[in-house]
């Protein structure tokens, strides 16, 4: 295996945050974390192609640099879980960065493709949040995306499973990959029955301005 690059010479606050999330899976074990706690094999079944051993020293390495930690859980649970720390959840505006930065690089779907809620809903959703817009707006949206559900809220911190929804949106993963590569727009997916929402008009008229789906 080659050895890690490290920027030492480099005397650079880039090149300091390198050392630290620049390694391969780094970002993307972070990114897992984002979504909630995660067992090893969690991680396994959703870093495909990541080798058992790597992801080991991964989760080591990111230990050591604060930017997860091991946590048991009580029974009946009884089980190890990672977690990510307040370090960690410092590189958020890193990741939702590159999701912007990386969206036209992303290949279309195909029609067999699986995209994720992960994916959908904070890689093309939330990544594009305003809080100029969202000032003076407290409103709570849930998403459905299959058997799966994400919430976005315009306050901060975030919603919450148990904040009453201002908007409920249901659709599939893809679309949203579609709306921000340009291939259709949110009003046409709605016109087209892909995507289905309930809610008042004000409440979708904000959100489609929150996060730029103009």
């Amino acid at each position: 295996m080659p050895a890690t690059v490290r920027y030492d010479e480099q005397y650079c606050p880039i090149a300091r945050a390198l050392d630290v999330l620049g390694d391969r899976w780094t970002l993307l074990i972070l990114r897992e974390l984002v979504i909630g706690d995660q067992r090893f094999t969690d991680l396994r079944d959703h870093l495909p192609g990541i080798a058992p051993t790597l992801l080991t020293q991964r989760l080591r390495s990111m230990a050591e640099q604060g930017l997860l930690a091991p946590k048991e859980l009580p029974p009946p649970a009884a089980r190890s879980v990672y977690t990510i720390t307040d370090r960690g959840r410092q590189a958020i505006p890193v990741m939702r960065a590159l999701a912007k930065w990386g969206m036209p690089l992303l290949e279309e779907p195909d029609d067999d493709q699986v995209v994720r809620a992960w994916t959908a809903i904070n890689g093309t959703v939330a990544t594009y949040y305003d809080p100029v817009e969202a000032a003076g707006i407290d409103e709570h949206y849930l998403f459905r995306i299959g058997d799966q559900e994400a919430t976005l809220s315009t306050k901060r911190g975030g919603g919450s499973e148990h904040d009453t929804p201002d908007l409920i949106v249901e659709s599939p993963g893809r679309v949203w990959i579609d709306i921000r590569q340009g291939r259709t727009t949110l009003q046409a997916a709605i016109d087209a029955g892909v995507i289905t929402v309930e809610g008042d008009d004000s409440a979708l008229a904000n959100f489609a301005r929150i996060y730029h789906f103009d």
